[in-house]
């Protein structure tokens, strides 16, 4: 790979919006990290490494700022479209409950108001409290216990009547 590939790579990954990506071929090693949008920084690593097999690329990772305002959408089916989705802000560990051996904040049949804690997500290492942007009634928890969850991932189906 000579400098004008790594060059486009570059700016490949500057316009994808890709934080972090590494890429293994078989005499080097190449690792690029942006910075979040609005600055201009770019870190390029390159390494030589001992000799390997094959060439592998790890897939980029994409961070996402969470905005208050993604945490509500509109709802997605027929069979859901009186209902609200709360959908996650964040990427992280999602949780029913502050701690273990406390109750989960929200239940199916529970009724909610606006600024009522539903969930908790962990992301690195900080619990994040989400709260409802609407009253109403959960119908539906969409996802398990802590399982891992994406950004914009819908969480809760909310009977707003």
């Amino acid at each position: 790979m000579d400098i004008r590939e790594i060059q486009n790579l570059i700016k490949f990954v500057a316009k994808s919006g890709a934080t972090e990506v590494k890429l293994e071929m078989d005499d080097f090693k190449i690792t690029i990290k942006t910075t979040a949008e609005g600055t201009e920084s770019t870190t390029t690593y390159v390494q030589q490494m001992p000799m390997q097999a094959t060439p592998q690329m790890v897939a980029p990772q994409v961070v996402a700022q969470p905005t208050v305002s993604d945490t509500v959408a509109a709802p997605t089916s027929d069979d859901n479209a009186k209902y609200i989705t709360v959908k996650s802000p964040i990427i992280g560990t999602f949780y029913r409950k502050p701690a273990p051996d406390k109750p989960m904040f929200v239940e199916v049949g529970s009724t909610i108001g606006k600024g009522d804690v539903l969930c908790v997500i962990e992301a690195m290492k900080l619990f994040n409290e989400i709260e409802s942007e609407v009253s109403g009634k959960i119908v539906k928890v969409l996802v398990d216990d802590s399982s891992p969850v994406e950004f914009d991932q819908p969480l809760f189906l909310v009977d707003p009547s």
